[in-house]
């Protein structure tokens, strides 16, 4: 287990002990909370074939040798599917399995 994994397990037992003991005093109805504008990290979505190194950079797993290896892959080769960045150099099944929520494929340019 990664410590980051172990402080996300800890942090979250933590939470639900806290809010068992205090109860309701903590609750609050939904629409009484204020709305975000801010996006949250689960929406981020990443055009593989038009994105920047910084958009790539902003992928979990990805480090700049790798967002290096998915725009040169790109110049020779657009994706046509997502699954395709698995044919760059440096990105298996695990690395997909994190950015595959995160990346899209526009057509590419004729």
């Amino acid at each position: 287990m990664t410590k980051n994994r172990i402080l996300r397990l800890l942090l979250g037992a933590l939470c639900a002990a806290t809010f068992t003991l205090a109860g309701p005093a903590f609750a609050q109805p939904v629409e009484d909370a204020p709305a975000e504008e801010a996006p949250e990290a689960d929406t981020l979505r990443v055009d593989l074939n038009t994105a920047t190194e910084t958009e790539l950079l902003a992928l979990p797993g990805i480090g700049p040798s790798k967002a290096q290896a998915i725009m040169e892959y790109r110049a020779r080769h657009p994706f046509r599917r997502v699954e395709q960045v698995m044919r760059v150099r440096g990105v298996g099944r695990g690395i997909f399995r994190r950015i595959r929520d995160h990346i899209v494929v526009s057509q590419p340019q004729s």
